[in-house]
């Protein structure tokens, strides 16, 4: 495959860089720094915080994004990975870059790595770098990939962290320990600086993380908490353990489930944390909240007489709190759920969490990398007591959301990947949301 250049296209770009590298994911900071160091990216932008977590991440991502945007900064955000278009990863305040400063950027890279091996993740992270470099924003927000210690964004030193809620996922990497991956998640922190947890029970190992840091940490729970505000459910209170119980009254924000008001808290906690640093004020707060965007959370859209229910849950945690929130809705007897996962997950109990409201299940494979073969889907269902004559197995996804927009079911809901969400929403263009 020959190599691309300022001409190509973004899609020629992405298709060489996924094979560039042997491997998908290896962690390591020593390639990226080397090249981070020669381009002077280090330091896109005067303010600069990073998120990790196991879930919640992109979210809180946005939430910033939003509330900083509202306070008139201008923002840069990382995230990923992207669900239909790659430069949904690279945003300054709340809009995807171009293609052509992507493809400008990927060919800086190029040229300036030389013998350095860089991975489709690192590759990404230097373009958003380099373009946030060039765009002179007031505040960048990165969200770290898998991780955070040995994570591709940590080749930057940030001035202020955020932590999201911790679990166990992403297993061949990172271990299937709480402590041992929290660890890894308080890799972001640094030394006398500012972090927040919203983890409402962090492990040990990242309080004691940051006590051998300095580390200025709130964590849920301990410093700050939230509740409900009123009967109507329609508000939340952040409440300043520390202080007599000080509370602030916000409104929910626009993302659906009741998990977002925790990484909300938390997203609170760090701006309040920052107010020499940042000034924002409590409006701005406010209407960030209730103007964050956020695909493929909860996301709903109209196919015809159906109702969609998209969400990218993908691991014990988050499909728990997607459980929660079919739990909170009109009962539905037959919801149809279309289904895969990526072969590194602990599906069991995934499904297990999902399948009391879940009358029938459409799996296919998705024909990637990691992905899970249809005949292992179907065997997790069965051992997870879905019934046999309630699965049924297509070929590819595409096939999969034509079959179900055939039946008769008036509420689908499509989760398990990032993957799975990209596959459908592209078999579904052009449906209003």
């Amino acid at each position: 495959m020959n190599i691309p250049n300022n001409n190509s296209s973004l899609n020629e770009w992405v298709d060489w860089l996924l094979h560039l590298h042997a491997q998908e994911i290896d962690l390591g900071l020593e390639r990226i720094r080397i090249v981070a160091e020669k381009m002077q990216v280090t330091r896109p932008a005067p303010f600069i915080i990073s998120v990790a977590g196991t879930n919640g991440k992109g979210s809180s991502v946005a939430m910033l994004a939003s509330i900083l945007k509202e306070a008139g900064y201008n923002v840069g955000t990382y995230t990923s990975p992207h669900i239909l278009a790659f430069n949904e990863r690279i945003q300054i305040n709340g809009t995807p870059v171009t293609d052509k400063e992507i493809v400008e950027a990927f060919d800086s890279i190029e040229n300036q790595r030389q013998e350095t091996k860089l991975t489709y993740f690192e590759f990404s992270t230097l373009a958003a770098l380099t373009i946030f470099n060039q765009a002179k924003l007031d505040v960048v927000v990165l969200e770290v990939g898998l991780g955070g210690r040995l994570d591709a964004v940590n080749v930057v030193d940030a001035d202020a962290a955020l932590i999201t809620a911790i679990d166990i996922d992403h297993i061949d990497w990172l271990g299937d320990d709480r402590n041992v991956i929290a660890v890894e998640k308080a890799g972001i922190m640094r030394k006398g600086r500012v972090c927040v947890c919203s983890d409402p029970k962090p492990p040990q190992s990242l309080l004691d993380y940051a006590a051998n840091l300095d580390v200025d940490l709130s964590c849920l729970t301990r410093e700050f908490s939230f509740s409900n505000a009123n009967k109507n459910n329609q508000a939340w209170q952040y409440i300043n353990l520390l202080s007599g119980d000080d509370s602030i009254t916000f409104a929910k924000p626009s993302l659906q489930g009741e998990f977002q008001i925790q990484n909300a808290s938390g997203v609170i906690a760090l701006l309040l944390k920052l107010k020499e640093q940042l000034v924002v004020n409590v409006e701005a707060m406010n209407v960030g909240l209730q103007k964050v965007q956020h695909a493929g959370r909860m996301q709903s859209l109209h196919v015809n007489e159906q109702a969609w229910l998209i969400d990218v849950a993908h691991n014990p945690q988050s499909a728990q709190a997607l459980a929660d929130y079919l739990a909170q809705q009109p009962v539905d007897d037959d919801r149809v759920a279309v289904f895969s996962a990526l072969s590194d997950k602990d599906m069991q109990p995934m499904v297990k969490a999902i399948a009391p409201f879940v009358k029938k299940w459409v799996i296919a494979d998705l024909h990637i990398p990691r992905s899970t073969k249809l005949e292992e889907l179907k065997s997790i269902l069965l051992s997870a007591e879905v019934q046999e004559d309630d699965i049924l197995e297509f070929e590819s996804m595409a096939i999969a959301v034509n079959h179900v927009q055939q039946r008769k079911n008036k509420n689908v809901l499509v989760w398990g990947s990032f993957f799975t969400v990209s596959q459908v929403l592209n078999a579904l263009k052009g449906f209003s949301q």
